[in-house]
């Protein structure tokens, strides 16, 4: 084999290997972006139907975190003798009903919203076993005085979660 045959074969192999890698490469980046094309479009199907089971969760919670706010806990629920242990066992043991009743709906929420929810629960409960252990607390009545009491000077603990409920849905739209 010459030279000059060798360069032929390069003169004719050459451009033929450019324009194919270039058609690969080009075809190639079209295929992805039609993947991806394919996945945003399914992903938004996805969200317009996750959308209202989202919302659905959200005012459930928002629903809880209402019962459970001290001041309409302590109206709804009426102490049914004068022990105060045994009015703060049934007050914890709504607030712990409802809150199994809801659990689930944490799988449509943040987890930083979900924790929040969770620290409103615990630090109502911590405010009513606060102050069933006060020494001015000795009986359920008192107990309920008590903790309206400590309410008109600080805000309950599911208001704050509230809050914060209400600002992750406003970020949804």
């Amino acid at each position: 084999m010459d030279s000059t045959k060798i360069i032929e074969i390069l003169a004719y192999t050459i451009p033929s290997l450019i324009t194919g890698s270039v058609a690969y490469f080009l075809f190639d980046s079209y295929f992805k972006d039609q993947q991806n094309t394919r996945r945003w479009l399914l992903q938004k199907e996805a969200q317009k139907d996750a959308l209202p089971l989202r919302l659905q969760a959200y005012e459930r919670m928002a629903l809880y975190l209402e019962r459970i706010n001290l001041t309409k806990l302590l109206i709804r629920i009426t102490p049914l003798s004068q022990d105060k242990n045994d009015y703060e066992n049934l007050i914890m043991a709504q607030i712990e009903q409802e809150f199994e009743h809801n659990s689930t709906q944490q799988i449509y929420m943040s987890d930083e919203c979900w924790t929040i929810i969770v620290t409103a629960k615990n630090a109502t409960i911590q405010m009513i076993r606060a102050a069933n252990r006060s020494d001015r607390v000795d009986s359920a009545d008192k107990l309920r005085e008590v903790l309206l009491n400590d309410l008109m000077e600080k805000q309950s603990p599911s208001n704050a979660a509230l809050a914060y409920i209400k600002n992750e849905v406003g970020q949804l739209w």
